[in-house]
């Protein structure tokens, strides 16, 4: 099945805020396909749904850090601050909108948050082993020196026998 929209997308719309991953409400707005002023309508008339470990509004210097990210205007200038959505608030976003490309979007989006979550975990996993790693390294110089050297020595190509001219009798 063919996907609705590239979870790459999504992806470069996660920001990270306040220590949240967070979506913006009018990369939202673009990605379930209605105009901004209907999205807000919709989080207005189901406030209850989103509070405010679920959704949460733009500080002014968080709104500039947000529009300076980008060279275009992307963010142009609005007359209230934006909202930021965590992940249990996109959740809750598509119920509010409740309609088939809301689900489609949301799920894709759900998608998206579990796969960064993913790699987040990761790249800490790796980071972990690497600092274990590097604070043994510090102990062993000498035999770690000895081991490249060794496998320097097994990825180097074996000398090919010369060829020889004529025939042996």
């Amino acid at each position: 099945m063919k996907e609705l929209i590239p979870s790459e997308v999504i992806e470069n719309k996660i920001y990270l805020i306040r220590g949240q991953k967070v979506m913006i409400d009018i990369d939202l707005a673009r990605l379930y396909g209605v105009e901004l002023k209907r999205l807000n309508e919709q989080v207005r008339r189901n406030i209850r749904r989103f509070p405010v470990d679920f959704m949460f509004q733009l500080t002014t210097n968080e709104f500039n850090k947000l529009r300076s990210h980008f060279a275009t205007t992307k963010y142009r200038m609005r007359r209230y601050m934006p909202y930021a959505f965590t992940e249990q608030g996109v959740a809750m976003l598509s119920s509010a909108l409740n309609s088939e490309r809301a689900i489609d979007v949301n799920i894709a989006i759900m998608r998206a948050f579990v796969r960064l979550r993913r790699v987040l975990a990761t790249h800490k996993e790796l980071a972990r082993k690497f600092k274990e790693l590097e604070g043994r390294v510090g102990k062993n110089d000498e035999q770690i020196t000895a081991i490249f050297e060794a496998i320097r020595q097994l990825m180097e190509p074996p000398d090919r026998p010369k060829r020889r001219i004529g025939f042996e009798v």
